[in-house]
């Protein structure tokens, strides 16, 4: 008889071959399966059905063409993806991402992700990413107008709000979803509001989803530091990536009595001893959409270091929320050296597997990604609920949902892992709940 490590590592061979090049999505399964292995030595039926093949394999995958004309009457030609990766829990959910690093790998690996993710809010949502290799930077409006019109024509016919229902992502924004959801709406010459979410609260958008991602993160994190007798209040923070994620992981954080003290863009790192002014990071970034260089024509006491390490600043805790694999083994490693207490992930896959090793060897607090920053699609989901009920929600009333969601993940994930012995292995704990929910889901439904 195969034993369950050799079975894993089988498995894991096969994804390799069949999906070659695909190195992040490589990465995601391995992240997942190789935490399996107490799981099926335990429930021996969910190798017998092959639940982990199935579940590493995506339900479909759309690649289109999207050409679009630009301000100067020049054709361009992007393409287009979606990716339904599993539909046991409720219709595919995930955002779009528009970035010229976008590649099928790209989205497969992210749509991987979010089934596990998604799956944890324990909401009725399947899971699904798309996007372009289109870049919305230095576009006009009538530009991505343009431009989302013509990717909406080819992706309509593939969704719909008990189907797949998309939302943003990087690239991605209310501009964006009102664009793409005008030409749904043009077409279909129907009102389905819940087929998008994302969308500005004055036309069926939830309020608090623009701050989901990031009060989310910190409401886990908070949770983490309960769990070793702890608290926010007082601690010293780094947040990388200063756009929608970042923004609103500092604004709760700060609500809740840390300091958060350094921000980055591709660019470089803003550190501010005194404290990041989040008026001012808000106004460069959601306003004049500008370079977070331009913080220090504000605040002359605080240092852009450009092309600069945000890992290298001391803190007691980091929150990666900028893009996958920023933060490697030797980051690690210099976060531990400076006594960082916790790390959680408002980013996906921000953490390289050498880093989150590291982490656990230190008794360093890690919340992986598909925990930590799940308020994002929770939110999302709760839009849909929104939707459908035809109703309009208070900010209050969101907000105090979300956090009950993320309080019940960290719980999920917590509870679990002490489960299977793993005390505070938050990776483990997160990757068996989610995986048990999706597999008794697909058990259900037969072989399909």
């Amino acid at each position: 008889m195969v034993n369950a490590q050799e079975r894993i590592d089988a498995i894991y061979d096969v994804v390799k071959s069949r999906n070659p090049g695909e190195t992040e999505f490589h990465q995601a399964v391995w992240e997942v399966i190789e935490t399996l292995t107490p799981v099926l030595e335990k429930c021996p039926y969910y190798a017998q059905q092959k639940i982990i093949e199935r579940i590493c394999e995506p339900e479909r995958q759309i690649i289109f063409r999207v050409p679009w004309q630009d301000d100067d009457g020049e054709v361009h030609i992007n393409r287009g993806f979606r990716v339904g990766f599993n539909s046991a829990l409720g219709p595919y959910k995930g955002g779009l991402r528009f970035h010229p690093s976008v590649l099928l790998g790209t989205i497969k690996f992210l749509a991987f992700e979010q089934t596990f993710k998604n799956a944890l809010t324990g909401l009725p949502i399947g899971s699904g990413k798309g996007g372009s290799d289109f870049d919305p930077k230095g576009k006009s409006d009538n530009e991505i107008m343009r431009f989302c019109q013509s990717f909406m024509t080819e992706l309509y016919r593939h969704i719909g709000e008990m189907t797949d229902v998309p939302a943003g992502d990087i690239g991605v924004g209310a501009r964006e979803i009102g664009f793409l959801f005008g030409q749904y709406k043009r077409i279909t010459n129907c009102y389905e509001s819940g087929v998008l979410t994302g969308k500005s609260p004055s036309w069926g958008g939830a309020l608090v989803r623009k701050e989901a991602t990031g009060y989310g993160l910190v409401y886990f994190a908070e949770e983490m530091l309960k769990a070793r007798n702890e608290t926010l209040k007082d601690k010293t923070c780094v947040v990388s990536g200063s756009g929608n994620v970042a923004i609103y992981a500092i604004e709760k954080l700060q609500q809740l009595g840390a300091k958060v003290v350094a921000c980055s863009d591709s660019g470089g790192v803003i550190f501010d001893e005194r404290g990041i002014n989040l008026d001012t990071v808000k106004e460069i970034k959601e306003v004049r959409r500008d370079r977070i260089k331009a913080y220090t024509d504000q605040h002359g006491d605080a240092d852009y270091r450009e092309q600069g390490n945000i890992w290298e600043i001391p803190c007691d805790l980091a929150f990666p929320c900028a893009t996958q694999n920023e933060l490697d083994e030797k980051d690690a490693q210099t976060l531990v050296a400076n006594g960082c207490q916790a790390v959680a992930e408002g980013a996906n896959m921000p953490c390289t597997p050498e880093a989150v090793d590291c982490f656990w060897e230190n008794n360093v607090a890690y919340g992986p990604g598909k925990a930590a920053n799940a308020g994002g699609v929770a939110t999302s989901a709760l839009e849909m609920q929104q939707n459908a009920s035809r109703d309009a929600w208070s900010f209050e009333y969101t907000e105090k949902r979300l956090r009950q969601i993320m309080t019940n993940i960290h719980r999920d994930c917590y509870e679990t892992a002490r489960e299977f012995d793993l005390d505070g292995n938050y990776v483990a704990g997160a990757n068996i709940a989610s995986f048990r929910r999706v597999a008794d889901a697909m058990l259900a439904f037969g072989v399909i």
